[in-house]
């Protein structure tokens, strides 16, 4: 697949090895309406609770990487001279949760700072874990675009790095990390489904801004021998994505407040959006009420989640796709 965009799942695995807390996360099979499903448990992924420890900390490793001057070799948490630099280095985002959270841990494995910018509807629950892992947390406006525009004029104001998940005209290369931090999960899927030969018929991956659904869909067709129908899903609430398909270019919507709180986003990324439209096959969206019951049947399988995790699975449940494969994302966490 020609993509202008370039994602290289060997940079991200490659400083991967070197941490200690990672491992792959599980692809496990279950049984649903009598069918088999395939689910990709993010839901503890480096202690952190959900996909985002892959995107930040790595985005957070490789910004640090840049103001050395060098390589980060294995350990380079350890190394005095990294912390040194990295000590000088705030880095700034907004977040409805799980991004803030691994900005913060990628910013104090290596010493620096984080300051994240979270929108009155994000439960204090995540303010709290964020001041754990030693983040300044900052309120800032009603909704998730109001705290993204709060980090923006933060960063200006004072010299520190604008680490968003999101991207727009001029603002590119931070994103593009955070998404190249993501293809890690569906690479580990890629070296499992070709061991086992059990090739998914359909992909449902959830969306907020876009970055985890489109770091996952471009290594699908990137590198998968067998290739799925991708479905992006969205909340009703918020379908950035699927209006921005249908206008062809990037449009920012409106509606009330998501039980999925960390899909409740606007307007999307604009590099994400360019690869799932050339990616992905179709563009659904879910009720709060639909992901609450996916949220049951999670725990039914085993797993415990939140609505915005269990939004793919929302979906394969009004769908009849024959091997139907999901990322339930984050843990049990509250929700707004």
């Amino acid at each position: 697949m020609k993509n202008p965009t370039i994602l290289d799942v060997a940079k991200p695995l490659a400083l991967l090895a070197a941490c200690p807390a990672y491992k792959p996360s599980p692809l496990e099979t279950r049984s649903l309406q009598d069918r088999p499903i395939l689910i990709k448990d993010e839901t503890n992924r480096m202690g952190l609770g959900a996909f985002k420890a892959l995107g930040g900390v790595y985005a957070v490793a490789k910004l640090i990487e840049a103001r050395v001057g060098r390589p980060l070799q294995a350990n380079a948490y350890l190394d005095d001279s990294v912390k040194t630099i990295a000590r000088t280095m705030t880095f700034v985002c907004a977040s409805a949760g799980n991004h803030g959270m691994a900005v913060a841990a990628g910013a104090r494995l290596f010493g620096a700072k984080a300051r994240i910018h979270l929108a009155e509807t994000v439960p204090e629950d995540f303010a709290i874990r964020l001041r754990d892992k030693s983040a300044e947390v900052v309120r800032s406006g009603d909704d998730y675009e109001a705290s993204v525009a709060a980090a923006i004029a933060d960063a200006e104001a004072s010299g520190a790095i604008h680490l968003a998940d999101g991207s727009w005209p001029g603002y590119t290369e931070p994103p593009r990390l955070v998404m190249e931090g993501y293809t890690v999960i569906a690479e580990e899927m890629r070296t499992e489904l070709e061991s086992s030969g059990n090739w998914p018929s359909h992909v449902y991956l959830q969306a907020g801004v876009g970055g985890l659904a489109a770091g996952i869909a471009y290594m699908i067709r990137s590198a998968w021998a067998v290739q799925p129908k991708i479905i992006v899903v969205e909340p009703d609430a918020a379908p950035c994505l699927a209006e921005s398909a249908r206008a062809g270019q990037i449009v920012t919507v409106e509606g009330p407040v998501s039980n999925m709180g960390r899909l409740d986003c606007k307007t999307p990324s604009m590099l994400a959006f360019e690869i799932l439209e050339r990616c992905a096959d179709d563009w659904v969206t879910v009720t709060d009420l639909q992901a609450v019951d996916a949220v049951k049947h999670a725990r039914d399988l085993g797993f415990s989640t939140t609505p915005s995790g269990a939004a793919g699975l929302a979906a394969l449940l009004t769908d009849e796709a024959k091997l139907p494969l999901i990322v339930l994302s984050e843990g049990d966490v509250p929700d707004a």
